[in-house]
Formats: C-alpha cells, sequence, structure tokens
C-alpha cells in the first residue's frame, strides 16, 4: 500500500514499514533509541517488533501500566524521570508501541522532554491506527476528564502493522470500528456503507478499510491542523461520548466503558439531536441507530447518570464563552459544526437510545 503524506510525516503501512523504519534510524543516527510500551505490548508486540529493528544504537524499553486510568501526569512524570535517569538527550527517538494511550502519552512525553525529542508511533490497536496515532494530538487526561493536557505535535512517522491486531481481544477490535464508523458518517457515505455491513469481513478488507479511514481522517487534519473548523467534526459523538466515558471510567458502580463504546452511544445521541436540529433525516437516524447497536450492546442510563454526565460535558475541549459546542449531521457524510443544544433535548436523546 502507498504510503500517505500527512503534516510533515508520513503514515506507512506493511512489511514497508520497517525498512522505512531502519532507514529512517539509520539517516539519522539517533543517540539512544526509547521503546515505550505498557504490560500488554510488552509482551504481546515488542518482542516481534525487536526483531524487525537493524542498529547497534542502544535500546532502552520503558514500560508503563495499561489502562486509560493510567494516561495522566503521574505516569507521564514516571517516563520523565526514566528517560532522564537513563541520559536521554534531544538526539534520543522515542518508539511508542501501544494503542492510543501509549501513543497519546509517549508522544506528549517527547514532545516536552528537553522541549521535545523526536518519536515515531506503531499503533498496535485498531483504535489507535485509525484516530490516536494520526493527526498529531498528543496528551493526557486530568482526573477523570479526556485530554485536558496536550500538545499538537507530530510523529516523524507512523507505522501501520495490521498484524498486530491479531493481539487484540474483541472488545478492542469494536472499540476502533466506532471511530472508523465515524469516519464514514461525517465525510463518506459510500465508505459509511462499507462499514455498515461488516460480516464478510477478511484481513485484507480490514487493511484497506484501515487505510481509507486513515485518509479520511488524514485529508481533515491537514486542511485544519489547529482544529479551527473542519477538524472538529472529527469529534462528531464525542461531546457526549466523552462525558460518558469520564462518567463510567470513575463510577465504581459501573463497568467501565471502553473509548469506542462510548463514543458508539455518543454517536446514536448526536444523530438524534442531529435529527431535531440540523435535520438529518429520520431514515438515516434509524439507520445509524441500527448498524450502530448491531456492533455495540446497548448500556442503561438513570436520570442521575444523564444529570452527571451533562455536567461532565462543560469540559469538552471544543467549548468556548461558556458555550457546549456539539458537531451535527444535516445527512451522512455532511457535518454541521458549533452547535448549540439545549439540555432538555439531550434527555429526549437518552430516551430515543433507550428505546
Amino acid at each position: 500500500m502507498k504510503s500517505i503524506t500527512s503534516v510533515n510525516n508520513i503514515i506507512v503501512f506493511g512489511q514497508e514499514i520497517y525498512s522505512q523504519l531502519n532507514a529512517y534510524i539509520k539517516d539519522n543516527q539517533p543517540s539512544k533509541l526509547f521503546l515505550l510500551v505498557d504490560e500488554h505490548t510488552q509482551t504481546h508486540c515488542a518482542p516481534y517488533f525487536l526483531q524487525q529493528l537493524e542498529t547497534d544504537i542502544s535500546i532502552e524499553i520503558i514500560e508503563i501500566e495499561a489502562g486509560e486510568e493510567h494516561k495522566n501526569i503521574t505516569t507521564c512524570s514516571g517516563v520523565w524521570q526514566t528517560l532522564s535517569e537513563l541520559d536521554a538527550d534531544r538526539k534520543s527517538l522515542m518508539l511508542n508501541l501501544g494503542g492510543g494511550v501509549v501513543t497519546d502519552l509517549g508522544g506528549f512525553v517527547a514532545s516536552t522532554f528537553k522541549r521535545g525529542i523526536s518519536y515515531i508511533n506503531i499503533p498496535t490497536t485498531l483504535l489507535a491506527m485509525v484516530d490516536a496515532s494520526v493527526g498529531g494530538k498528543t496528551g493526557v487526561d486530568l482526573g477523570n476528564l479526556k485530554n485536558q493536557v496536550g500538545v499538537i505535535s507530530n510523529a516523524e512517522m507512523v507505522l501501520i502493522d495490521v498484524g498486530y491486531l491479531a493481539t487484540l481481544p474483541q472488545n478492542e477490535m469494536k472499540s476502533g470500528l466506532a471511530e472508523m464508523l465515524k469516519h464514514g458518517l461525517i465525510q463518506d457515505l459510500l465508505y459509511w456503507k462499507k462499514m455498515s455491513d461488516l460480516s464478510q469481513l477478511s484481513i485484507t478488507d480490514l487493511e484497506q478499510l484501515i487505510y481509507d479511514s486513515v485518509v479520511i481522517k488524514n485529508n481533515v487534519v491537514k486542511e485544519d491542523i489547529n482544529e479551527n473548523g473542519i477538524r472538529k467534526t472529527l469529534n462528531f459523538g464525542h461531546t457526549l461520548g466523552h462525558a460518558i466515558e469520564s462518567y463510567f471510567l470513575t463510577n465504581t458502580a459501573k463497568k467501565k466503558l471502553l473509548h469506542g463504546e462510548a463514543i458508539a452511544i455518543g454517536m446514536i445521541l448526536a444523530a438524534y439531536i442531529s435529527n431535531k436540529n440540523t435535520g438529518l433525516p429520520k431514515e438515516e437516524l434509524t439507520e445509524i441507530k441500527t448498524v450502530l447497536l448491531q456492533t455495540f450492546n446497548k448500556v442503561n442510563f438513570d436520570e442521575k447518570d444523564i444529570k452527571e454526565i451533562i455536567e461532565l460535558m462543560k469540559y469538552d475541549k471544543k467549548n468556548s464563552h461558556g458555550n457546549i459546542n456539539f458537531v451535527l449531521l444535516e445527512k451522512i457524510g455532511q457535518p454541521k459544526i458549533d452547535c448549540i443544544v439545549t439540555n432538555n433535548l439531550i434527555y429526549e436523546a437518552f430516551a430515543f437510545y433507550a428505546e
């Protein structure tokens, strides 16, 4: 597959990724290599990855705990301290091998250590391949509030090897599908239709769908690097989705939701609101709900849950001047940004989701 040119870097697919990586290391001669992993990728991915490296440069492995609850400044501080103790300098190269937590946190750590060292992302989850590792957003959570601290900074390269997906449990695969479905909803009706029936999917089909998903996101990012306009459309379903994810992350009475599971709920809610506010046709609303509930299990919410979720939305990064800004749809493939939504309509959307 042809490499995708992004903002100041490239996204490489297939077996070519390792020759490209080795060529980069040979050409740039970093002083040291630091491989950031969590306990899962340390076990399941790092042995294979390290076998692909062709270099005499010293390699140090830094392991963090897996899970969104560890995507915070405390973990960053530990990684910064370890880099310092291992004599990392400004010519060091960081290799982030993992899912969205590893690529988000690793990119942020690299971007801020000694005011910035180079890094390369090697995403190992579907979610990270199509979303987290592409586009330059790095950062960590603040308590249970998603991605409150971070910078926009581009990896030198993003290397996508779908072979790593064989290490994933089914729920993690589904989590990534939510972002791919979102890309269709906001940009490409034909892609949405392809993603709507995955029953006969082969690994070759999946690699092409991942490639197409990255192309959609990359085109949006290149047009609006700093998220002042069209890039906001990538947040469809995320205003409520992130609030739901945050609420379930810290509520001990609730089972934690993966990112994609929460975003799928957020997209159904946003689709209902779109039908009421921006004219999304009723048949498209029904289609969106049907397709998403084919993949993602329904979750129960009571009035207390909804009230607290609405309260969490005030921390959404797209908000400005005291307004909570939604991305809505006029139709599939045609989004509208900066939409103001009433709390009453949000309660209605939850009732529609529960039907």
